[in-house]
């Protein structure tokens, strides 16, 4: 596969538009999913649309795209709406409501996938790409629909920006300022709804929960500030559909729709390695130096506990009386060499001026805290 072939070949791009698209909204949108602490929310609804899609086939008898993804769009709906009316009518939690609909709704879905496939005609067939995707299906006019749905969530967004980042830190908050914060409930989870069933056709019921969450996943280990993470997670879904559909095309017989996900897993995996603020990477170095800096900063204590009761500051002593500060080390003594805060002459050491004035202002401190 050569790179221009993105560009000459009409279904190569035609699937590398859609799956950019996808993944950017995707991200975008799961951003919200993944600050209001509704991970799954992406999951059921995405298995919620799975008998929808089975009903619309059955009540028209046709396998066109637009409705059966009508049928998926008003299928998550209703289990969205479920959803919510079993966490305020009952004394339910999200978490059990989310995975009740999940399994009830995706059971249905999958007994009615059964009796289509028993069916005397040869219609049903292809019916069970929705499981995992097919990108391959993709056409222009689908590329339209998703960059529609795009345009309008970020037109929508930016009206409500100000009414969405109140409700997603402090709903308490923004309801007594007198938004209607059912109204952004209820614009946000519908959104997040026409996403998943605009990506069920290239990533599948089984898959779509991922493809919605991990650019978030990834962007918020690298920002605390919404707009940037909102930014982040389009740009990571972006890439991810892009670098996906690229490595599907260079083999064959791979599925386009698995491998986005895995390269959207790539992106978490390095976020959560390598992000400066929240890396493990990064984490664990803070935690050596902070390790090595209280080394020093005890065994600089323990030196001006000695020297403070001698008339001469700056007078040497052995080395060998560290031995009995349990935290002393031989390269903690070459630290504070380097900085200046001691000098050492063989077997002796002195503090200096500048170790002098540090290990007081250390002690003054300590004695404030307390």
């Amino acid at each position: 596969m050569d790179i221009t072939d993105f560009f000459t070949d009409y279904t190569l791009r035609t699937i590398t538009l859609g799956t950019a698209i996808l993944g950017a909204i995707c991200g975008m949108l799961g951003s919200f999913a993944v600050l209001r602490k509704e991970s799954l929310l992406g999951d059921a609804i995405s298995h919620a649309a799975l008998p929808g899609i089975a009903l619309a086939f059955l009540i028209t008898g046709a396998k066109d795209t637009y409705t059966l993804l009508l049928g998926a769009l008003v299928s998550g709906l209703l289990g969205t709406w479920w959803i919510r009316g079993i966490t305020s009518k009952t004394h339910l939690k999200s978490d059990t409501a989310l995975g009740l609909i999940l399994s009830l709704f995706f059971g249905f879905g999958m007994l009615l996938l059964t009796f289509i496939q028993k069916m005397p005609n040869a219609n049903q067939a292809g019916l069970d790409k929705y499981l995992f995707g097919q990108a391959a299906t993709l056409l222009e006019s689908d590329i339209w629909l998703m960059a529609g749905i795009t345009g309008v969530s970020l037109i929508i967004l930016l009206l409500f920006w100000k009414e969405i980042k109140l409700l997603l830190f402090d709903a308490d908050y923004t309801k007594t300022l007198g938004f209607n914060t059912k109204f952004l409930d209820v614009l946000i989870t519908s959104f997040i709804v026409l996403a998943i069933v605009v990506g069920l056709q290239t990533v599948g019921v089984v898959l779509m929960s991922a493809m919605l969450l991990a650019p978030a996943a990834a962007a918020r280990q690298w920002t605390n500030k919404l707009s940037v993470m909102v930014l982040l997670s389009a740009i990571f879904g972006l890439c991810s559909g892009v670098f996906g559909t690229a490595i599907s095309a260079s083999q064959n017989n791979l599925s386009t729709g698995p491998v986005i996900v895995l390269v959207a897993g790539v992106f978490v995996l390095i976020s959560f390695i390598f992000s400066p603020n929240r890396g493990i990477l990064f984490r664990q170095l803070r935690l050596i130096n902070n390790r090595r800096d209280l080394e020093q900063h005890k065994t600089l204590a323990f030196m001006y506990g000695i020297a403070k009761n001698h008339s001469d500051k700056s007078h040497p002593h052995t080395i060998r009386i560290l031995n009995n500060f349990q935290g002393f080390t031989r390269k903690t003594l070459g630290r504070l060499e380097e900085k200046e805060y001691i000098a050492i002459q063989g077997k002796l050491w002195s503090m200096t001026e500048k170790g002098y004035q540090k290990a007081e202002n250390l002690y003054k401190k300590d004695n404030t805290d307390e």
